[in-house]
């Protein structure tokens, strides 16, 4: 698992002052640019979804959705996007949720997930977990399981791990890479 890690952080790119001063951004982009870094990525939390029993993998908007989409395939899961408010067609079920300054609304198609799903949910970076518990209130609410989070890099000074694990009741939160 060493190896992995000093790979995956070797392509994470460190930009100072976005998207506001005194901010060092996480830019993924190198990695997901480096075939071989990809796949390990996507190997690593595919790995994660197998060993979790989950049968479907729900991405995160938007960011997780690329990583998301790749690990459910790799695991042979049923991908499903959670977005933000009013982007999905149809019947949808809709979670508000706090941010720093103000709040937000995720949505999922409310057919997506029945009582048998176990449910991963993945992203890229859990900072605050604000979204992250939203998710998992979204999963819950359609009726199925949360089989666990699953991120490639956790913002430790943030705080977000102390935020889910009591919401999580059990699931694994499992952070490839912690900063």
């Amino acid at each position: 698992m060493t190896d992995i890690k000093e790979l995956l952080l070797s392509r994470i790119r460190d930009v100072a002052d976005y998207p506001e001063p005194g901010v060092m951004f996480k830019d993924i982009t190198p990695l997901l640019a480096d075939p071989a870094a990809f796949t390990a990525l996507t190997d690593a939390l595919a790995e994660i979804a197998e060993r979790s029993g989950a049968t479907k993998v729900i991405g995160l908007e938007a960011r997780g959705f690329i990583l998301g989409a790749p690990v459910a395939v790799r695991a042979g899961l049923g991908f499903i996007p959670v977005r933000k408010a009013g982007k999905l067609p149809g019947a949808t079920l809709a979670q508000a949720y706090d941010l720093e300054y103000g709040s937000a609304e995720i949505e999922v198609h409310a057919e997506d997930l029945t009582a048998e799903d176990r449910v991963l949910v993945v992203d890229d970076v859990l900072a605050t977990g604000g979204t992250a518990e939203a998710s998992v209130q979204l999963i819950r609410r359609a009726g199925a399981h949360v089989a666990g989070l699953a991120v490639l890099m956790e913002l430790g000074f943030l705080s977000g791990r102390a935020r889910l694990e009591p919401v999580l009741n059990g699931a694994p939160l499992e952070a490839l890479l912690i900063v």
